[in-house]
């Protein structure tokens, strides 16, 4: 049999006709051939996993750069995570940890109560009302303390139902059955802004998210990490040496008896044993990669009932500093949707700049309008708060919803998910395999899990390979080792 020319963009006509041809008479010393499809971390990853065991790999990525939703901009002069910015879980358990530490990455601590609705403490803060007036640190502290009592008493909602129901609902029956935990005036626009943190935790209005689900993630441990330097390098470290396709928009995945033929939007076709498809959820969502033979519908039910949210940052650079020193900023109102949020990346980083931060349905309106028009409204609310604030020097808006190679930000558990969508979603169909943060176990929406399900879907493409071809026993399973280091380089960790 002619030699598997994977990854050549000129396939031979001999060679196209044979690719499903029987593998019986192939040496068993050759080595197995897999397309990854996405270039963000989970893909990365996959692709480093198996290119580790010795396997050919290729890795295809519809954009111009690497990373998907992590993205680190430069133009400010420093760096700017417009998408992932958080290690969320700062400790030697986290899968991220040792590249971290073999990279020297420091973070800066803003949250050490392993929170699963917050990845900062109410300990370096400062909210304002609509009037521009601060709010009494007092009030804000009370408030939080109703709105957990809020969330523990949805627990016996949840237990009273059969079916599931909106968190909204829940806090709505609570707050029938409770009125001694109703809140009005000021009290009630900071119950708003509490209201507005979580949905920017799970990145979807509370009127989307699963009562059943909501609080079932299991997090690590050690608070929430914000990087310093940025995801770039992790990017970086994870991608040398990989043979990446960039501009290679892949349209259609052929899943044949034991060959799997790619596509790409300018004709080009890349033939291999395996496919790892690592695209965001809102991409598989959207159906804009079209699978021959069609999905299961078992696989296609399982994309389509999970939530996947929209939360876009409006990073604003300015020639002076004219805020407090806290980690972040905010804004209380009426309804969870006008308030607001901003991250001081000067607190953590030393540079002039505040990330206004915008989750769900206003995620979604800032990104029908144009970059000056979002980031003069950001900057109305930035007066509200200091009437001397001067126009920024430089801004930057991400559009993820709007992306149409992201297409949203990250998954969430929405209203009436199946116990098994995660279990279908990360199942391998023939010679496809699937990873990507909405994939992870236990931990989705967050690096570290699409990092997990990369390795995930890469072992087990590993194991599927070696199995159909007889060679278990003699190319050993190798996850990504390579960038362990001893567990005595600590993390570099600050709170200032």
């Amino acid at each position: 049999m002619m030699e598997l020319k994977y990854g050549d963009d000129s396939l031979s006509g001999d060679f196209y006709d044979d690719i499903y041809a029987s593998l019986a008479d192939r040496s068993h010393s050759a080595s197995p051939s897999v397309i990854v499809i996405g270039g963000g971390i989970s893909g990365i990853v996959a692709a480093r996993t198996l290119q580790n065991a010795s396997f050919k790999v290729i890795l295809l990525e519809s954009q111009d750069r690497i990373g998907g939703r992590i993205h680190t901009d430069y133009s400010f002069g420093c760096p700017v995570d417009m998408g992932a910015s958080w290690l969320h879980g700062v400790c030697n358990e986290n899968p991220l940890s040792p590249v971290i530490r073999r990279l020297g990455l420091t973070m800066y601590r803003t949250s050490g109560d392993d929170s699963i609705l917050y990845d900062h403490d109410l300990e370096s803060y400062a909210l304002f009302d609509k009037n521009g007036q601060q709010v009494p640190p007092n009030i804000v502290t009370e408030v939080g303390v109703t709105f957990k009592k809020i969330l523990e008493e949805t627990d016996k909602v949840r237990d009273g139902q059969n079916s599931d129901m909106s968190v909204k609902d829940a806090i709505l029956i609570v707050l029938e059955k409770n009125p001694e935990l109703r809140q009005e005036g000021l009290a009630y626009e900071v119950l708003q802004w509490y209201i507005c943190r979580m949905e920017a935790w799970f990145a979807a209005d509370t009127e989307m998210i699963s009562l059943r689900a909501w609080d079932q993630e299991q997090l690590l441990s050690g608070g929430h990490g914000l990087m310093v330097q940025g995801y770039d390098p992790v990017i970086k470290a994870l991608s040398r040496d990989i043979d990446i396709r960039l501009n290679h928009r892949v349209k259609t995945i052929v899943n044949g008896y034991k060959k799997v033929t790619v596509a790409v939007e300018d004709g080009r076709n890349f033939v291999a044993d395996a496919v790892v498809v690592t695209v965001p959820l809102g991409v598989l969502k959207a159906k804009v990669i079209e699978f021959e033979p069609k999905l299961p519908e078992w696989k296609l039910s399982a994309i389509s009932d999970l939530g996947i949210g929209n939360e876009n940052k409006i990073a604003l650079k300015f020639d002076h500093v004219f805020w407090p020193n806290v980690e972040f900023l905010g804004v209380v109102a009426n309804t969870s949707y006008s308030c607001g949020y901003f991250l001081n990346l000067h607190k953590a980083t030393g540079h002039p700049v505040l990330v206004y931060m915008a989750a769900g349905a206003l995620a979604n309106d800032l990104e029908k309008l144009s970059d000056e028009a979002v980031a003069d409204f950001v900057m109305v609310q930035l007066k509200g708060m200091f009437p001397d604030a001067t126009e920024p020097v430089q801004y930057l808006v991400s559009r993820w919803g709007m992306d149409p190679n992201i297409r949203g930000c990250y998954s969430y558990d929405a209203v009436g998910n199946s116990d098994d969508i995660y279990d279908r979603l990360r199942a391998s169909v023939g010679n496809i395999f699937f990873g990507g943060e909405a994939v992870s176990v236990d931990h989705q929406g967050s690096v570290h899990g699409a990092y997990s399900a990369g390795v995930m879907a890469a072992e087990n493409c590993e194991r599927h390979l070696m199995q159909r071809m007889g060679t278990l026993e003699r190319i050993p399973l190798v996850a990504c080792r390579e960038e362990i280091v001893e567990i005595t380089v600590p993390l570099q960790i600050s709170r200032l």
